[in-house]
């Protein structure tokens, strides 16, 4: 039997099973829930709760974020009749429970009485981040629910007899009835699984054959005694340009008000909040606005070979500066590969083959904070704003403005609709001008052509769901954290996505809007700085040498499993994979090898859902980070560089040569200089840059860099980049020898 306890929801395990014929749980159920309870238990480490009655059997876990004292679950309505398992917050609770008389402190009991009073729009009204599991005893029914964006997740599996569900996929696999093999149909037919340069619906899934999602925004209820099922959507993705007609700066005034609410939201808990700060305007507004609203926070950022070449560890430790925060530089040296079981343990805890790069620096960087703050129980983040506040729009839009920027969706709108009708391609494709409507394919694909802007933030929306929320949250639950995402609160979303058409090229040109809006809390440096990828771009080749060193070690070990998986010999073309990865081993700068790995990884996943690993809280991974205490984190410090060891210290007296595969070629009116590498061409040397020409004519293995410079005329900054990209890519190497002088 169920008791009520004291308060609080915030980071939760849950996980149970039900009978839906009308039967109740046999006593083989008690053996499913406490294996699924031990297999979610990183989830929450501060409580375990297992329990069967009648059809329902429940298991809940939790991390204290919210009244450590109490907050035990189920939670049960006054008369007894509905129990709630919930794994979020609810951020309204008390305007909500205005009136009424609560038995607990807990902000989730209030949707015991929302539903008691509005049955299945119970959530219309409802502002927070949520999974919840609802039995109405009374009316023999149970409720599935998640937040509008996904934030928390749930899965389940039916059968015409019961359901299984849980916050992860890994807890289902207890019910030896829930089938355990990889959807390798739909895995490689996935949008984000290619990335390919179109715009075409985005179909949740969960990679795992007969394993569904509960939708984002949708209450699932389903009667235990005949099986019947209700599904109701309570909040529709927005109409762009549908909002309320305002001014720019009214707009702009509004955005930062509903910005700095739903920050005192997330910040909200009793126990210590992190935030991961990158030293873009994202993060760094959620820091000054939780800074300004009194909340003490230690700040976390990846300080790797990519982060040091594009400024973002530079930064994030001036704005860490800047408002008085605490700012660990957690270090990823060259040295720092994940062996063999680390990845695996890393890609079974996020059960997605869209594991990589991004999805190991987070995890890392929870670890370590936990481990250095143990008190620790919350991230705060700056993830999902780039989606719907014009993150993506320069890049899209080539740099040159609005109208370009949705003259590419325009153009990937038509690609997605070419898929239908191939034929029609090559009159965009070959032609250097189109000389037809781009309406044309959608009237001969007999498809409706439109709105290439809604069909963009459509996608973005599904792609959150797919990717943003799911990796946020395994990354930090791995490590017992929550991750809070202020950026995704409906408001925010409604307000930037109903900008009108006109007002959108003032607005949402590279996040205009946010950037105006939280002008007066930062430096003009950070509201102004443009975007950065967080790996990609500057400093890229550090992160491909990774995943390539990664893949290799231990004789492929990672690869084989991998093309020993379930069906993976129905898939995969052995031969070619193993050809491919020797080639991107030798020649690791290729971005080839991050969509190599995305292919490896659903292999790797349908050989472990086959022969399940020991449950992640049992298994945990005992390798040390640190953090560099160092203020000058600019490009051009030494020591950094060294420390982080992804680049030799090229110092004046060095002497240089060519490598054994490397050559320096001219045309013959010495017009045109190629680098060339194992018989490639590798760079176009053009001749607006005289002195690295002169430079690297003078490279002999005699002369020393000084020697070097001095012949080609300039200073140490006119090369340096080029100097230490041609060392990283083998065409220049250090010989060991120094000039004496």
């Amino acid at each position: 039997m169920y008791c009520p306890r004291k308060r609080g929801a915030t980071m939760c395990g849950l996980g149970g099973l039900a009978r839906v014929d009308g039967c109740p749980l046999a006593d083989d159920a008690d053996a499913i829930l406490s294996a699924m309870a031990t297999t979610i238990g990183h989830r929450g480490p501060d409580d375990r709760e297992v329990t069967r009655e009648g059809a329902v059997g429940l298991a809940f876990t939790r991390l204290s974020l919210v009244d450590p004292e109490g907050g035990a679950q189920p939670l049960v309505s006054p008369d007894g009749s509905l129990v709630l398992i919930a794994n979020g917050e609810v951020y309204n609770h008390r305007q909500l429970a205005a009136g009424q008389k609560l038995l607990t402190g807990s902000d989730c009991e209030v949707l015991l009485s929302q539903y008691a009073r509005h049955g299945i729009r119970f959530l219309e009204n409802v502002h927070g981040m949520f999974a919840i599991v609802l039995w109405d005893r009374r009316a023999n029914k149970l409720v599935l629910a998640r937040d509008r964006f996904g934030i928390k997740p749930l899965y389940y599996h039916r059968t015409a007899e019961r359901i299984v569900f849980s916050s992860e996929i890994k807890a289902l696999f207890a019910d030896p009835e829930t089938p355990r093999k990889i959807d390798w149909g739909r895995a490689l037919i996935h949008p984000m699984m290619s990335s390919a340069p179109v715009l075409v619906p985005m179909k949740q899934t969960t990679w795992f054959q007969e394993i569904q999602s509960v939708p984002a925004a949708t209450v699932i209820e389903i009667d235990l005694g005949t099986g019947a099922t209700r599904e109701r959507r309570y909040w529709d993705f927005p109409t762009a340009g549908a909002g309320e007609s305002m001014s720019d700066s009214e707009l702009t005034e509004r955005y930062g008000a509903l910005l700095a609410e739903s920050v005192a939201d997330c910040a909200t808990a009793d126990a210590e909040l992190g935030l991961f700060l990158s030293g873009g305007i994202d993060s760094s507004a959620v820091a000054a606005l939780a800074v300004g609203q009194g909340t003490q926070l230690h700040t976390f950022t990846a300080l790797t070979g990519s982060t040091h070449v594009n400024g973002d560890a530079e930064n994030a430790r001036r704005v860490a500066n800047h408002l008085g925060l605490p700012n660990h530089q957690v270090v990823f040296d060259a040295a720092r590969v994940p062996s063999v079981e680390e990845w695996k343990r890393l890609l079974w805890l996020l059960e997605t083959p869209l594991c990589g790069v991004e999805q190991f620096y987070k995890h890392e960087l929870h670890r370590y904070a936990r481990a250095e703050r143990p008190e620790l129980r919350g991230m705060l983040l700056g993830a999902a704003s780039d989606e719907f506040n014009g993150g993506y729009s320069v890049d899209y839009g080539l740099g040159e403005g609005w109208d370009s920027f949705e003259g590419s969706l325009a153009a990937m709108l038509r690609n997605g609709a070419l898929y239908r009708r191939p034929e029609l391609a090559p009159w965009w494709s070959q032609l250097s001008e189109p000389i037809f409507q781009d309406d044309v394919v959608f009237r001969m694909g007999a498809t409706t052509p439109a709105d290439p802007y809604q069909v963009f933030l459509e996608r973005e929306y599904a792609k959150i769901q797919q990717y943003n929320c799911w990796h946020e949250d395994r990354t930090a639950a791995g490590s017992g954290i929550e991750a809070r995402v202020p950026f995704l609160d409906h408001r925010l979303v409604e307000l930037v996505v109903g900008v009108p058409a006109a007002q959108r090229s003032r607005l949402l040109w590279d996040k205009r809007i946010l950037r105006d809006a939280t002008r007066h809390l930062l430096p003009a440096s950070i509201v102004d700085r443009p975007k950065v990828p967080f790996y990609y771009g500057a400093g890229e080749q550090h992160t491909y040498r990774m995943l390539a060193r990664m893949l290799s070690q231990d004789g492929y070990a990672l690869v084989e499993e991998a093309l020993a998986g379930s069906d993976a010999a129905d898939y995969f073309n052995a031969a070619g994979v193993r050809k491919l990865l020797h080639r991107l081993t030798d020649r690791p700068e290729s971005q080839d090898v991050e969509l190599a790995l995305q292919a490896i990884n659903v292999g790797l996943l349908a050989s472990m859902a086959a022969e399940l690993p020991a449950p992640i809280v049992k298994r945990p991974v005992d390798i040390r980070l640190s953090a560099v205490d160092v203020d000058d984190l600019s490009a051009e410090n030494g020591h950094v560089v060294e420390h982080l060891g992804y680049r030799p210290v090229v110092h004046d007296k060095a002497v240089l040569e060519f490598g054994a595969e490397a050559l320096l070629l001219r045309s013959m009116d010495d017009d045109d200089w190629f680098l060339v590498l194992n018989g490639e061409i590798e760079y176009v040397i053009d001749n607006e840059n005289p002195v690295w020409r002169r430079f690297l004519a003078g490279v002999d293995g005699v002369r020393s860099v000084e020697d070097l410079l001095n012949l080609a005329g300039g200073s140490w900054t006119d090369v340096e980049l080029f100097v230490y990209e041609a060392v990283e890519q083998r065409i220049l190497q250090v010989t060991g020898a120094t000039v004496d002088g």
